[in-house]
């Protein structure tokens, strides 16, 4: 079985690694496969990995129904996190972030309803509203856990001076930012300034959105109506030289006798207990072989070499192609 682990210090405990459920509904190939999504997780249900991610806007909309439907006679079983703060409309189009109070409330209950439950363990501020001070929205979030409707409160992509503000109005438990071999970005304020505060964290893309795996050789690998296609560093240029780095994340795998998904996802864990990944897929050969992670023990020399073979601030092109929502 996956051990737990304490995530913050309000008693939240948490698989050691979770799963993402973005991929099974929206953005990447293979969503929308609702019976193999329940398949596999069903099969993270019994491998014990029972710390599940996920958002309203992802589908838009249909990933909490998907999970909805899996949770019916298991939701005891489950630690169910899910966000807020992206508008999105039921075609797909975004409309841009929102933090307002009486917004949140609505997207509790709105998530609620397609969750099929009556309280979520985890809710996050999804992105960061720069219109609407952070003590407005996390004092919306602090009344839903006064009501029972919400256990712990989360931040998804905040800057420091956010979270310490944040965490004055009401515990934080969780931070989710984008953490991985080819994102590093965290370790220049964000770990220190959550491990100060007892907040726990959450690394989303801990496999680099799939590239960390060795699965794409070029970017036409990926399907026409897969987001990553206009995904900066899946962009030609930037793609090779990112595959470049990917080879030697590759090449160490073999020396250790595992995949490079269970290095890359290794990595993320060695960085601290307090290090929760949640890799996403929509296979359960795929979550078999990342829970594999858990018995790659890397020493400080393979650390060592995974920092020389991929040092922080080499992958080429930024994170997002607009960056103006993330760190605020």
């Amino acid at each position: 079985m996956v051990p737990k682990v304490k995530l913050g210090s309000q008693g939240l405990e948490v698989t050691r690694m979770g799963l993402g459920c973005m991929g099974m509904s929206d953005f990447y190939s293979g969503r929308g496969e609702e019976g193999k999504s329940l398949e596999t997780l069903g099969r993270a249900l019994e491998l014990g990995v029972t710390f599940l991610d996920t958002a309203d806007i992802y589908g838009p909309f249909t990933n909490e129904e998907l999970l909805g439907k899996f949770l019916q006679g298991r939701r005891d079983k489950v630690t169910l996190a899910t966000k807020f703060g992206n508008q999105r409309t039921p075609d797909g189009k975004f409309l841009g972030v929102s933090g307002k109070p009486d917004y949140v409330l609505k997207c509790c209950d709105d998530s609620l309803r397609r969750l099929k439950t009556d309280h979520i363990d985890l809710y996050y501020q999804h992105r960061v509203d720069k219109e609407t001070p952070i003590e407005d929205t996390v004092g919306a979030m602090a009344q839903l856990v006064k009501q029972g409707k919400v256990r712990y409160l989360g931040l998804s992509e905040a800057a420091p001076a956010t979270i310490r503000r944040a965490h004055q109005v009401h515990p934080i438990s969780a931070l989710q930012t984008e953490y991985s071999l080819w994102s590093r970005e965290p370790e220049e304020e964000i770990l220190k300034t959550v491990r100060e505060l007892g907040i726990g964290f959450v690394p989303y893309s801990p496999l680099g959105r799939g590239f960390l795996t060795g699965a794409f050789k070029s970017p036409e690998d990926l399907p026409q109506d897969d987001w990553r296609r206009r995904h900066p560093r899946f962009q030609a240029g930037n793609f090779e030289k990112n595959l470049e780095l990917a080879e030697r994340v590759k090449a160490l795998a073999a020396e250790k006798k595992c995949t490079p998904a269970q290095l890359a996802l290794a990595w993320v864990m060695a960085q601290g207990e307090d290090v929760v990944p949640i890799p996403g897929t929509t296979k359960k050969e795929r979550l078999e072989e990342n829970l594999g992670a858990l018995e790659v023990r890397l020493n400080p020399s393979e650390l060592k070499q995974l920092d020389e073979a991929f040092p922080r601030g080499v992958t080429a092109g930024p994170r997002y192609a607009d960056m103006s929502t993330v760190n605020r």
